[in-house]
């Protein structure tokens, strides 16, 4: 067993900066309680006072794809790539994992970029572990589908579908059709085989990723503007999706609209210029807007735009322009689980919970923020002297 003393402990479970000791056990988090006794043979951490919480999660980058050692997140042939998975293309040892802890981030979706309408699934991973396996929650947890710029320009330089954005919507409902079209064939042909008849069915890698829209798989659409994310809002109503909407950046435009479609929200790059036009509306004060109207929301930082090292910044930051301190630190960890369908594995400290966890050398909204110890799946994976000796394990 690992025992973490002597904490100032925010568990988001209704514990929030009170002194507990917490209790890990085969991998889950045990007990939460006062003065806890180790046993002989337990390891124990003193956290000597300093603040402990969940482990953060990072819904939405593309760490180890995107790097000047080559572009792995756009597959720029055609604009519908469903079966193309990100697990594929990571590089699970690209130093930006351990910028990540370095961070406090614990969990990462890690997909596809936004060039096509349909780019493939993400995968659900943990920054460190001693192994990929035991690193991997779910090797496709989302669906990645895009509207607005990027995949309009992408195609329209090739003078190919979709030019407009009429022509997004329009092509991205077609496949929709023809995934609902082909799922419904392919269990016809499972019903079949069930009752011992002769059946063929004709085997299609891309209708069969994407047929998963329709038994609640996530799917993550990029949305920027406000047209973009009503777009996403129609189409996911029109064929009953699991709806995130990635960066949602003129979100707060539209609270009322947000409130009532219920999707999850992915707030960010939030930090950084206005490179693009789809962003001229980006502000500081957007997530503090959507808190005020009672939205629940997450936060993104599309790393590589925001590199990893900018992960505690940009919340700083946020805080600095409106944002509640206790609502950031749910933005980075259960509402960021429950966006990516998780939060009944991960975002709190619970029993019976993943045990992802970060002892704060300096309170992670603060300057310098950054952590002394993580805890990943029940076991130590990076530690800090206070010489600032660094171990990774």
């Amino acid at each position: 067993m690992l025992i973490i003393k002597n904490c100032n402990l925010i568990t988001m479970a209704g514990i929030y900066k009170e002194h507990y000791d917490v209790a890990i056990e085969e991998g889950k988090f045990a007990r939460i309680e006062k003065n806890l006794t180790p046993a002989p043979g337990d390891q124990v951490v003193d956290a000597g006072g300093k603040l402990v919480t969940p482990g953060f999660i990072e819904p939405h980058c593309h760490l180890g794809m995107l790097s000047s050692a080559g572009e792995d997140g756009n597959e720029k042939t055609d604009p519908i790539h469903p079966e193309l998975r990100a697990i594929d293309a990571i590089d699970f040892h690209s130093e930006t994992f351990t910028q990540a802890l370095h961070a406090g981030v614990t969990t990462l979706a890690v997909g596809p970029g936004s060039s096509n309408l349909m780019g493939g699934t993400f995968v659900f991973i943990k920054s460190a572990g001693e192994t990929l396996k035991e690193r991997i929650i779910r090797e496709e947890g989302a669906l990645k589908m895009a509207l607005g710029e990027n995949p309009r320009l992408n195609y329209s330089r090739r003078n190919q579908t979709p030019t407009t954005r009429m022509g997004s919507a329009a092509l991205m409902r077609q496949t929709l059709y023809r995934a609902k079209e082909y799922r419904e064939k392919w269990l016809a042909h499972q019903e079949k085989l069930e009752r011992g008849e002769e059946s063929t069915f004709h085997f299609d890698l891309a209708m069969h990723s994407l047929m998963r829209a329709f038994d609640g798989m996530l799917v993550k659409i990029h949305a920027h503007q406000a047209n973009d994310i009503l777009t996403a809002i129609r189409i996911a109503e029109e064929f009953g999706l699991n709806l995130s909407i990635e960066h949602c950046t003129e979100g707060w435009m539209m609270t009322d609209t947000l409130k009532e479609a219920g999707a999850h929200y992915i707030l960010g790059p939030t930090i950084g210029g206005k490179s693009k036009l789809e962003v001229q509306n980006k502000r500081y004060d957007a997530p503090a807007l959507l808190e005020q109207a009672g939205i629940e929301f997450t936060l993104t930082t599309d790393s590589h735009v925001i590199p990893m090292e900018g992960f505690l910044p940009q919340v700083a930051i946020l805080i600095a322009n409106g944002l509640s301190e206790e609502t950031a630190y749910r933005c980075v960890t259960i509402y960021a689980a429950k966006a990516l369908d998780l939060g009944d594995e991960l975002g709190s400290i619970e029993p019976g919970k993943t045990a992802d966890l970060v002892v704060w050398a300096v309170d992670p909204f603060e300057t310098g923020g950054k952590p002394e110890t993580v805890v990943i799946n029940g076991k130590i994976v990076y530690q800090r002297t206070e010489a600032g000796e660094e171990t990774i394990c």
